[in-house]
């Protein structure tokens, strides 16, 4: 008996039963729980490619025996009511909410993680107490701050909502990353004359990369499916999709025919950002969690 048997530990029954099942029983069932997972978001996309009266009367899944359903109709409806405006009010709203995070957030965690000066734990406990704070509560002061200082109903107060309440978050994470960065990276580059700012844009920054990712990730997600905040303080003219998509809400019912393409246009943008950066993504959440 070999030393690397004898230091092994004991295998129970279903260790035993997964290694003689291998990898590829377990990789067929979680394929299996990923296209169940799917199922929802392709009945949205058929639902949003049937007419009203389809939709009404059988459930999506007859659509494999009835394809002469089809039609892009409602997709043409829903552009025809000025959801191409939401669209874009939805995106100049994101992306500079998601970048202005990122951005600021990366600073304040570098300063927070290895810069030494007055009151740094202090302050750093206070961002921490400020990830409790709930969003309801900051709605009504805000919106008297934007009335006086006239940006109310405007891009403008949206992004500034959600970069406040985005900071705390972003910079706990990315504090706790850029701190679990060698030392002696930072002093090598100290040794060869960089700066401050040097040493956060040549090392620390590109090194966060998988972390950076998620923090994205995340904040794009919360951004660019938020409701409440839009309701608030976007008026019709800047309203985003989901506005958009509750204001044709009826009374006594759904609009089927335009809730469901704006929906599933409202869906794609996501999946394709996670999909693009999901490796990165699986790199930020494992980080830290081995050495």
């Amino acid at each position: 008996m070999t030393t690397s048997t004898l230091d092994a530990p004991p295998r129970g029954a279903l260790g035993r039963i997964v290694d003689r099942l291998g990898g590829g029983l377990v990789q067929a069932v979680l394929v299996v729980i990923g296209l169940f997972w799917l199922v929802p978001t392709l009945g949205l996309f058929v639902v949003s490619i049937r007419d009203e009266t389809a939709n009404n009367s059988t459930g999506w899944w007859t659509i494999l025996t009835k394809p002469a359903e089809l039609t892009f109709k409602n997709y043409s409806d829903l552009l025809a009511t000025g959801f191409t405006a939401s669209f874009w009010n939805t995106v100049f709203i994101t992306v500079p909410s998601t970048v202005l995070v990122i951005g600021i957030a990366a600073m304040a965690a570098y300063a927070f993680a290895w810069m030494e000066f007055p009151g740094r734990d202090a302050l750093f406990l206070v961002v921490v107490g400020l990830l409790v704070v709930p969003t309801q509560i900051a709605l009504i002061p805000i919106a008297k701050l934007y009335g006086s200082a006239g940006i109310f109903g405007s891009i403008v107060s949206v992004v500034l909502f959600h970069v406040a309440f985005g900071l705390p978050f972003a910079i706990f994470l990315l504090r706790n990353f850029f701190a679990g960065i060698s030392r002696s990276l930072l002093e090598a580059a100290r040794m060869d004359g960089a700066g401050e700012w040097k040493i956060f844009s040549t090392v620390v920054f590109p090194l966060a990369k998988p972390a950076v990712a998620s923090l994205g990730i995340f904040q794009f997600l919360w951004v660019w499916n938020d409701l409440l905040v839009s309701l608030v303080f976007a008026n019709t003219e800047n309203q985003p999709m989901t506005k958009a998509l509750q204001s044709q809400m009826r009374q006594f019912g759904t609009n089927v025919d335009i809730l469901a393409p704006g929906a599933f246009l409202s869906l794609i943008i996501p999946l394709i950002l996670f999909f693009a950066f999901q490796r990165y993504f699986v790199q930020g959440m494992m980080a830290g969690s081995v050495k």
